[in-house]
């Protein structure tokens, strides 16, 4: 009597059948993860915009006779901070060290104040937030000393010229 041995498995065809589903699903959600993270990036960067506006006016309350920051470094310190010129310890130092050249979130973050003219302090500053490339936001955002944050229209990504430019932006609808 020969003895037939009946293996037990998976065929090739079957095989392919499952991997072609998980490829077809992956196609379809892969996109709506892209989506979701560029949303959360920029929901970020306008709560970092945000954060940078309430520390430059404290900043500014801080130091009345120097003003605003001439940019986002003096904001921030490493820890353990201590509350000076340079370091005012008012925003994580990551952010105002600008992730390290990477930004964060997607983001890279900028700040500039400067006087007006006839003003011996700086009285004004503009903050920016760019996507640092199309696929980790939609639009870029700034920010004036008024703490409007305002956006240039969806896949505008490119960098706010400046305090002026960002001044004839609309504003961000909450």
């Amino acid at each position: 009597m020969i003895c037939m041995r009946k293996y037990r498995g998976f065929s090739l065809i079957e095989l392919l059948i499952v991997v072609a589903i998980i490829l077809i699903i992956a196609a379809i959600a892969i996109p709506n993860l892209m989506r979701a993270r560029m949303a959360a990036n920029d929901s970020s960067a306008a709560a970092s915009i945000h954060t940078i506006d309430v520390a430059e006016i404290s900043y500014f309350a801080t130091f009345a006779t120097v003003g605003f920051p001439a940019t986002l470094v003096p904001l921030g310190g490493a820890m353990p901070c201590t509350v000076s010129l340079a370091t005012a310890c008012l925003i994580d130092d990551n952010l105002a060290q600008n992730g390290g050249g990477n930004g964060k979130s997607g983001y890279s973050f900028a700040a500039t104040g400067s006087a007006s003219p006839g003003s011996l302090a700086n009285d004004q500053f503009y903050v920016t937030g760019t996507p640092l490339a199309s696929t980790t936001g939609t639009r870029a955002y700034c920010s004036v000393q008024d703490s409007v944050i305002r956006l240039q229209p969806p896949g505008t990504i490119t960098l706010v010229g400046g305090y002026a430019a960002c001044g004839a932006l609309g504003p961000m609808n909450n």
